[in-house]
């Protein structure tokens, strides 16, 4: 029996965030910081969909950000959108109880990945960084706001077998939230819901070769 490949969530899964309460209010003040002048109405500007994007696909947040400021009359160059959202994304991160060690017996002969839907550029590494997971134990790292498409669409999935080497039917999916995560059963593959299976029990179940496919 050829062993799965495993792909874990990140944001809900793998780490927890305390996420930025307000985000058009913090990208509005790293705009003002960039002297941009935010439009009074920044706030509904913010909630309105700007970009006819095909079902599936990932709309990065700086696209979005830009395109609204544009309805309103406000140009701004694209690196100057970007890095005013980047920066409005400063997290706190905390590592899942047995994440660490639930990555490691994943990896223990099979490859490993980890597929995240972010609209916001460089926050998965980031995050990585600041948590206890050492981004070196994934042979994949694949965000939404880089493939272009979001989980539960089927591409979101392909990238990530591709990456890894593996077909889509091959991936086992460890996440947190099954109207994404739980996508890849419509391929073939498996999902595994931490709110059934935590974490901590994961090392026991790859270990006894319950999650090989």
């Amino acid at each position: 029996m050829t062993a799965s490949a495993v792909v874990f969530d990140l944001f809900g899964t793998l780490v927890t965030i305390d996420d930025t309460p307000e985000p058009a209010a913090a990208i509005a003040d790293e705009l003002t910081a960039r002297g941009v002048s935010v439009p009074d109405d920044w706030a509904a500007a913010y909630t309105e969909p700007h970009i006819d994007a095909q079902a599936g696909a990932e709309v990065p947040l700086p696209d979005h950000v830009a395109a609204a400021l544009d309805s309103r009359g406000i140009d701004v160059p694209d690196t100057t959108a970007r890095q005013a959202v980047i920066d409005a994304f400063e997290p706190t991160i905390e590592t899942a109880t047995g994440a660490v060690d639930a990555v490691a017996a994943a990896s223990e002969g099979r490859p490993v990945g980890l597929l995240s839907n972010c609209a916001v550029p460089e926050l998965v590494d980031r995050t990585l960084r600041r948590s206890t997971l050492d981004p070196a134990s994934f042979d994949a790292i694949v965000a939404s706001v880089d493939c272009g498409w979001r989980k539960p669409d089927p591409r979101a999935f392909a990238t990530i077998a591709d990456r890894l080497g593996v077909d889509s039917g091959d991936l086992v999916v460890v996440g947190d939230t099954p109207e994404t995560d739980g996508g890849i059963t419509d391929p073939g593959g498996e999902f595994v819901d931490i709110a059934d299976t935590p974490l901590p029990e994961l090392p026991v179940r790859f270990s006894e070769g319950e999650l090989c496919r």
